[in-house]
């Protein structure tokens, strides 16, 4: 079954199952404060850069798959360069955390 998006593309059978599967995850987080989600990144963000790289490699690393994963559901609803912004900010903190590995 194909869906439509509000672009009026279809939608693939691969990110209608990734969106139905997230439905139960974003409406709980739309249920919590809003400062929760800028909270928990900030928290990933602050671990990433200054804990010890064995605490700290893996926090840059779910914040990645955070922004990546929110990236992918707002994918269809955001502009060239939004998601052009979002896929660099991914890189950088997928950069950084390679950095922090071949440093130590």
């Amino acid at each position: 079954m194909v869906m439509s998006s509000p672009s009026s593309q279809p939608t693939s059978p691969l990110r209608a199952r990734i969106t139905k599967a997230s439905y139960p995850i974003v409406a709980r987080l739309h249920t919590m404060p809003k400062l929760t989600l800028p909270g928990i990144t900030l928290v990933l963000a602050l671990l990433g850069v200054f804990a010890p790289a064995v605490a700290g490699v893996p926090a840059l690393i779910l914040l990645a798959l955070l922004l990546a994963w929110l990236g992918f559901l707002s994918w269809p609803l955001v502009s060239t360069g939004q998601r052009a912004v979002r896929v660099f900010s991914v890189l950088v903190i997928i950069l950084f955390a390679v950095s922090r590995i071949a440093n130590g």
